[in-house]
């Protein structure tokens, strides 16, 4: 048997049931039994009682709960409880103040129904989080596109203050002007692509987010993974225009994918590019002083190899996501 018992137990459920059918099926007296494993008469005859009134099943340990508790928190104030951590977010401390009962207790009961940590709970519904992951690489592709705002010759107002940043962008040289004069940067479009199973992540900046551009990118990013031994199932995206088009449906069906959305005003359903996205904007949009767009964006293709084949990533064992492709030799090169 492989079930684990107490530290200080006599007796392993192996030895439990060889002293029992000492006792029961060679006829052994449990005061024999007891000398020859070294136990007290009463235990031996305890686990020969049991193997007799349920076999093997009886030699392990059994739970120490009490059969009655009848200072168990009722269930109506249980549902009261959920119901305000749930909705309100509301800490022990504030619940046990609105219900009159200690912090503990409630503490208690929000570590029974595993609502002690709000990271457990969706911020948007209260509802716990379902999470789930796809168990082959290319089976799911999570798409979206990030917008940035491009960077100013001379930095951006993250870094250089607003009054230097309008400046900066007033002074950058080649730009268009808006109606009131006002210079137009411009906006960067990433495309984003993430891998489902592994993590892996696959990125192109373009100007725009127009249906011919998704199209364009999600074949790239097809034959990218291809490269890297994945056959693309399915991809999700929200509900935005482009990936609404005929030519988004021509492009899925012409590669064999099947496309699925996201359920209207839920971001939450594409929780994998958006928790990315973050990272990517912290570990390498602003993470430090960009002088200019250009220079921001020649940094991208080094952070993206770093988040692909060095970074652990805490979604798959703290390994780089590279790591989860069934690839061939030399494609982590």
């Amino acid at each position: 048997m492989s079930h684990a018992t107490h530290a200080n137990a006599a007796l392993t459920p192996r030895a439990r049931l060889r002293l029992a059918q000492l006792v029961i099926d060679h006829g052994w007296s449990p005061a024999r039994a007891a000398e020859r494993y070294d136990v007290s008469w009463r235990t031996a005859k305890k686990w020969a009682d049991r193997y007799h009134a349920e076999g093997r099943a009886g030699m392990v340990d059994r739970s120490s709960r009490p059969h009655h508790q009848p200072n168990r928190t009722p269930a109506p104030v249980v549902r009261k409880i959920v119901h305000l951590r749930w909705k309100q977010r509301l800490g022990p401390i504030q619940i046990g103040d609105r219900l009159g009962i200690p912090a503990s207790t409630v503490h208690a009961v929000l570590v029974r129904c595993r609502l002690n940590r709000l990271s457990h709970v969706d911020r948007a519904t209260g509802e716990p989080i379902r999470r789930y992951e796809h168990e082959h690489p290319g089976d799911l592709l999570h798409m979206d596109v990030k917008k940035l705002g491009r960077v100013p010759d001379g930095g951006g107002w993250r870094y250089v203050g607003r009054q230097q940043g309008k400046a900066n962008r007033i002074a950058t040289a080649g730009k268009p002007r808006s109606k009131w004069h006002n210079v137009l940067i411009g906006t960067c479009f990433l495309h984003t692509v993430i891998d489902d199973h592994s993590r892996v992540a696959y990125v192109e900046a373009r100007n725009d987010e127009t249906r011919e551009t998704a199209s364009d990118v999600l074949r790239n990013a097809v034959a990218w993974f291809a490269e890297r031994g994945v056959t693309v199932q399915r991809v999700l995206t929200d509900n935005g225009g482009c990936y609404r088009s005929f030519l988004w449906r021509d492009t899925c069906a012409e590669l064999g994918i099947t496309h699925k959305r996201t359920r209207p005003y839920r971001p939450q359903t594409n929780g994998k590019i958006e928790r990315f996205h973050r990272t990517l904007v912290e570990g390498w949009a602003f993470k430090k002083f960009y002088n200019s767009d250009s220079a921001r964006m020649a940094a991208l293709p080094a952070w993206i190899h770093e988040y692909n084949h060095h970074r652990p990533h805490s979604g798959v064992g703290k390994a780089a996501p590279i790591t989860r492709l069934n690839n061939l030799a030399g494609h982590h090169i």
